[in-house]
């Protein structure tokens, strides 16, 4: 059985190698050859354990039973290969809730080595950023709650950061942004932007008022779903623009000191209840345009409320921690 964990509303299937290819399933036994190849498997892969039984799907649910699939350890002791895949086949290169979730696992499998914690290594396709990404993880406590702090390192920001191309600039705060014009065109209050690599590449998209956050009944909708999947999608399900390995999406506002909230919409998944890298790159586009000050910083998104812990010198912000808590579901 295959077991499903919940970080805050976002959902996976942890699957071991192993069981993929007992499955009929050919998976190499290297993960980054696993990733170079994953156009031969991750479909199979997705329907076979994340798809949904004849007749158990809920009416008005997604197409899946989970956000995703994360398939390791390839190893036994740390540090540990995975892969991160998302419904639609693709690989993504990092996920907060994702290496939450796969923590856990690890956890109540005995691997997880809870007195000096370990270093996680997602191996991907994309070629705009080097593979495996590392990510380092300590189980912790935080206001009574066991889970896991993320080391993500040093966010990169701008449209170089992302390979984004062809987009505007505005002033906001005083910072130099980003005019993404499909993003505007969709919703003339969605004008400026903050582009953040946090692992994986984010379109941060700061609003003033909180009818501007885009619900996530109405981003599934096609008059809002087609031109969101355009954007944040790379070709062919998408239109890679303005980035042509695609773009997670987000919209921040503030709402209080330390407090922003958030909407996400993920290339290679649509609308989300909440990401763990989506959080860290709002904490860090509220940063950066003042909205927050370095420390800890709480996003709220549909799905929950993620902890991030911003760390800054000379100035700049040099380390993003994101803490996690994960579940596994009945």
């Amino acid at each position: 059985m295959t077991p499903f964990y919940d970080a805050r509303g976002n959902v996976y299937a942890v699957v071991a190698p192993d069981a993929v290819r007992r499955a009929g399933i050919v998976l190499p036994d290297e993960a980054g050859l696993a990733a170079q190849t994953r156009e031969a498997w991750t479909a199979l892969a997705i329907e076979t354990f994340c798809g949904w039984a004849a007749g158990a799907q809920p009416a008005g649910s997604k197409d899946h039973r989970s956000d995703g699939l994360l398939v390791g350890p390839f190893q036994s002791a740390p540090p540990f290969d995975l892969l991160i895949v998302n419904t639609d086949g693709s690989l993504a290169e990092r996920s907060g809730n994702g290496l939450t979730i796969f923590s856990q696992a690890l956890s109540d499998q005995g691997l997880f080595p809870e007195d000096q914690g370990c270093l996680l290594r997602v191996h991907h396709d994309k070629a705009d950023t080097p593979s495996p990404g590392e990510t380092a993880v300590q189980a912790a406590q935080v206001e009574g709650v066991r889970g896991f702090w993320l080391d993500l390192g040093q966010p990169g920001f701008g449209p170089e950061a992302v390979s984004a191309q062809g987009t505007g600039e505005v002033t906001f705060n005083g910072r130099a942004l980003s005019h993404v014009q499909p993003l505007s065109a969709l919703n003339p209050a969605w004008h400026t932007s903050q582009f953040v690599r946090v692992g994986n590449p984010h379109c941060v998209t700061l609003v003033d008022e909180a009818g501007a956050l885009p619900a996530n009944a109405h981003m599934r909708q096609a008059d809002l779903s087609e031109g969101l999947t355009a954007i944040a999608y790379a070709m062919p399900t998408g239109a890679g623009r303005p980035c042509p390995a695609g773009i997670n999406l987000q919209w921040a506002m503030r709402e209080g000191e330390g407090r922003i909230a958030a909407r996400v919409f993920e290339r290679g998944e649509g609308p989300t209840a909440s990401s763990g890298t989506s959080a860290s790159a709002v904490a860090c586009a509220a940063w950066r345009v003042g909205w927050v000050t370095a420390g800890e910083v709480k996003v709220v998104m549909p799905g929950g409320t993620a902890p991030i812990l911003l760390e800054e010198r000379g100035g700049e912000l040099s380390r993003v921690s994101l803490f996690g808590t994960a579940r596994l579901m009945g």
